[in-house]
């Protein structure tokens, strides 16, 4: 199954919500991800630019992208980033369809 990384930074609402109520809102997220039939690799709570950091296996792009929108939705939240991420071996394949792709840079 493919790998996401998903990236989230709360709102000035969500982190006072936090402040307020502290809760691991990882432990939250996790039986979400695992009914839309993926599964928690790791997750991080992080300062800087995102405040939680969720690698997750999941089925396709589609369930993904219904989880970053179910996210984002929920209300305490400003930014939900989505990285798909690739095995080392998926990685090489893509170099060599890029090989021969035939694309020209301009010059």
């Amino acid at each position: 199954m493919p790998h996401y990384m998903f990236q989230v930074a709360y709102d000035e609402g969500g982190l006072e919500a936090l402040i307020k109520n502290p809760q691991d809102r990882i432990a939250i997220v996790t039986p979400v991800i695992e009914k839309a039939g993926g599964k928690v690799e790791s997750a991080y709570f992080t300062f800087g630019e995102y405040d939680v950091l969720v690698v997750a296996e999941l089925p396709d792009n589609v369930v993904a992208a219904g989880l970053a929108i179910a996210f984002g939705g929920g209300g305490a939240v400003k930014a939900v980033k989505t990285t798909p991420l690739l095995t080392p071996k998926e990685s090489v394949e893509a170099m060599k369809k890029a090989g021969q792709a035939g694309y020209k840079a301009a010059k």
